[in-house]
Parts: C-alpha cells; sequence; structure tokens
C-alpha cells in the first residue's frame, strides 16, 4: 500500500508532532498487517505443502516395495487359464444379489488354489436387497469350496439401485460387519473411485480396492475417508487387471487365519 505523505512545512510544532504521531501509527499498523499477513502466508504454504506430501505419499506408495500383480475374473472369462497366468493373487466372482451364482466359480477357486497364489471370492452387491440375505448367500457359496488360510473376502458395490447415500452407506456397512462378525475375516471394499467417494464414508476400516482406469498403476489416491489403497485395479483390457501394494504374503494377512 502507498505510504502516507507528511507535510513539508511546519506551521506548528503541534501539527507537526500531530502528523508525525498518525504517521508512525499507520506504519506500525501496516507493518503489523504484514507480519499478519506473512503469517498466513507461511501458514497457508505449510497447509498446501502438508497436503501436497499427502498425495504424493499416495502417489508414490507403490514405490514403497514391488507391487504385487492379480486379475480379477468372473463368468466372462469362464475358461481363463489360471496355470500359465502369471498373477500373483487371483480375485474371483462368487454370487450377485440373493440368488446369483458364478457359474465359474468353483472352477476359479479350485484352480487358483491348486496354484498357490493369493485367492479370493467377491460378491456384486445390490442395495435394493437386504444386506444379511446377501451376505449370507455369499457366504453359503463360499463356504461350500475347500477354504485355505489367507482367503481373501470382498464387497463390490458399484450401484446404488436408486437408494440414496446414507442409505448404500449404511447396507455396505451392514453387509461387511456380518460377513466379518461370521468369519473372522475384515473383508475388502470393492468400487471405482468416485463411488467410493461418494458412498464410502466412515468405511476406512475395510482395505480398499479400487478401480481407477484414469491412472497409471499403483498411482492413485485414496477417496472418502481411506489413508491409503490395498489394491488398484488399473485397466479392463483385455481383462481386469490389478496391482497391489501389499507383497503376497501381507495379503494373505487380511484372509481368513484358518481353513
Amino acid at each position: 500500500m502507498p505510504k502516507p505523505r507528511l507535510a513539508t512545512t511546519l506551521k506548528n510544532q503541534l501539527s507537526e508532532r500531530f502528523g508525525l504521531a498518525v504517521g508512525g501509527a499507520i506504519l506500525a499498523g501496516a507493518t503489523a498487517l504484514a507480519g499478519v499477513t506473512g503469517t498466513a502466508l507461511a501458514a497457508g504454504a505449510a497447509e498446501h505443502a502438508a497436503r501436497t506430501d499427502h498425495v504424493a505419499s499416495h502417489e508414490i506408495q507403490h514405490e514403497k516395495q514391488p507391487l504385487s500383480y492379480g486379475l480379477d475374473i468372473s463368468n466372462y472369462e469362464p475358461l481363463y487359464d489360471w496355470n500359465a497366468s502369471p498373477a500373483q493373487f487371483g480375485i474371483v466372482k462368487a454370487t450377485e444379489g440373493t440368488e446369483f451364482r458364478d457359474a465359474s466359480f468353483a472352477r476359479n477357486w479350485r484352480e487358483i488354489g491348486a496354484k498357490g497364489i493369493v485367492r479370493g471370492a467377491y460378491h456384486y452387491g445390490h442395495p435394493g436387497n437386504d444386506p444379511i440375505a446377501e451376505a449370507d448367500h455369499f457366504l453359503s457359496v463360499v463356504n461350500a469350496q475347500p477354504a485355505k488360510a489367507g482367503d481373501l473376502l470382498v464387497l463390490d458395490l458399484e450401484t446404488s439401485d436408486g437408494q440414496s447415500v446414507e442409505q448404500v452407506n449404511a447396507w455396505a456397512k451392514a453387509w461387511l460387519s456380518h460377513v466379518k462378525a461370521a468369519t473372522g475375516v475384515t473383508p475388502m471394499f470393492y468400487s471405482g473411485w468416485n463411488f467410493a467417494d461418494t458412498y464410502g464414508k466412515g468405511l476406512s476400516g475395510y482395505p480398499l480396492w479400487v478401480a481407477h482406469y484414469g491412472r497409471d498403476k499403483g498411482m492413485v489416491t485414496p477417496p472418502a475417508d481411506w489413508k491409503s489403497w490395498t489394491i488398484h485395479q488399473y485397466t479392463d483390457s483385455p481383462i481386469d487387471q490389478n496391482v497391489s501394494a501389499l507383497s503376497p504374503d501381507q495379503l494373505r494377512d487380511l484372509g481368513r487365519r484358518t481353513a
């Protein structure tokens, strides 16, 4: 701001002193304001740096250790050759809604088990149905197959079925907590980035598997309340491909404790 102009003639000593006092006060105020502004700018810069570091910490999460490579498969790829696959983990569709059973689930489950890589089963949820009925349907199909320690359980939630954000969020919490109580396993939550950011508030206690095709492998920031991601689905071409920030052994630690 422009500095105040002082009088050049000294008609009156009193007026001079008054003018100097006023000028001093204005200059002092300007100095104080500059100090406050500088402090605010410094605080803003620190906050921006913290946010940048927060984003960067997730975007370079994959640099901490090599990424694990994995696939997710459903009845759309009924004859996938797991024996020839380079995947270190495979997660396959088991159920959807309250009645659908994936026809390729048993085969995929058996072949992934024979290969010895990390395996998991997922349920495609419909919030228009009862969450407990859907969870029990999923568990009945998965539990009918032989289990191994380290098997992962997953809720795939991609549709609202016309329900509100609050209803979908409550539905997800009910499904996830029911499966956890029944199995002792903390299920993983899968969704697209935008859907998870909208409907996933309060679900950060469940490991995140996020689909984000606009990012390179592992270069994704977590949505909603999550502080980190566990699996990043980075493409669906020619099949769904994923990377995990965890090693295969660390992934197994998220699964069943015993067979």
